[in-house]
């Protein structure tokens, strides 16, 4: 892939060099995108990345506090919880995946997380989440909400667990959270616990139970929203101008693809933190007017999978309106 940048926006057009490998001949990962990091106690934070692409074979993720290597977790997940820190301070976290050679990719970019000051003799858990609501969103992700949890010194974070497995955290201001990479067709069972800067726990909410749909869905709930698209000259030439909302799914959204007349044209990385709410882009189209085309696009979801297409849009080059 050829990048080329733009702020913190990377363009990437196909321009047939050839995949990074080691020595041997192995493909090795590309760092890991979407990285955040949130304190879930005065002891703890919370590291999350996008899944990497399935090729190569990610066997193995490995979470860095600064240059110690801090936890591994298998290819599958993408989350982990770092513990015995310390309170009122600020980490640095960095994320790299390992191909089935065991070579290892590049480090994501740093993010930092500072832990909250350390309540002194506090062994009152929260109160449990309320009123826990949640339904599937297609064959392969679910929405959550609850009501916020009481806590004398505050609610530092939410757990979300599968059955008995913890499986996403959100800081203790959220009370929603929407969690993909779930499979077609298949019964899943939620519950979602409180936490304070002491780490107490408290108990599980009431068990919300649902059933993702059969097969693979047609993507609309992980389509971008509010999708327009425009023209507009310069220098001689015409641009298309385009503008979105991201789907609301579990992670960031860090890369999305254009079709322009039914084919793939160009890819958009965000280089940095992606927009919040709208985000725009620009691109070249040629010199002559009254040209007609059709435009769409399409997200990298945080679980790896591209989700479904926006609306499709038609304009028309020198058409102004």
């Amino acid at each position: 892939m050829c990048a080329l940048t733009s702020g913190s926006l990377l363009v990437l057009a196909s321009c047939g060099w050839g995949a990074r490998s080691d020595g041997r001949g192995e493909r090795l990962p590309a760092a890991p995108l979407g990285v955040t990091a949130a304190a879930g106690s005065a002891t703890s934070v919370h590291v999350m990345w996008n899944r990497a692409s399935e090729d190569p074979e990610v066997i193995r993720y490995e979470v860095y506090r600064g240059t110690t290597k801090v936890k591994e977790v298998p290819g599958a997940e993408h989350m982990a919880d770092i513990t015995r820190l310390k309170p009122s301070t600020t980490y640095v976290f960095t994320v790299r995946a390992r191909n089935a050679a065991g070579d290892p990719g590049p480090p994501s970019k740093q993010v930092r997380a500072t832990t909250p000051a350390a309540v002194a003799a506090d062994e009152r858990a929260p109160s449990r989440p309320g009123r826990p609501h949640g339904k599937a969103v297609g064959s392969r992700a679910a929405q959550l909400s609850w009501e916020k949890s009481t806590d004398e010194r505050g609610v530092t974070s939410y757990d979300i667990y599968q059955g008995a497995s913890k499986i996403h955290s959100v800081g203790g201001g959220q009370t929603a959270a929407v969690v993909t990479g779930l499979r077609p067709g298949t019964a899943y069972s939620f519950t979602v616990r409180a936490r304070d800067a002491a780490d107490n726990v408290s108990p599980a909410s009431d068990t919300v139970r649902l059933t993702t749909t059969p097969g693979s869905d047609d993507g609309r709930h992980t389509a971008p929203t509010g999708f327009r698209a425009t023209t507009h000259r310069a220098d001689g030439a015409y641009y298309i101008d385009l503008s979105w909302v991201a789907p609301e799914v579990d992670g960031l959204i860090m890369e999305y693809q254009i079709h322009l007349d039914g084919r793939p044209v160009t890819s958009l990385v965000w280089g940095g933190t992606p927009p919040h709410g709208t985000s725009t882009y620009s691109f070249y189209i040629g010199r002559d007017a009254g040209i007609a085309h059709r435009v769409r696009i399409r997200a990298k979801l945080p679980d790896g999978t591209w989700g479904g297409f926006s609306a499709e849009r038609t304009v028309t080059t020198g058409d102004q309106r």
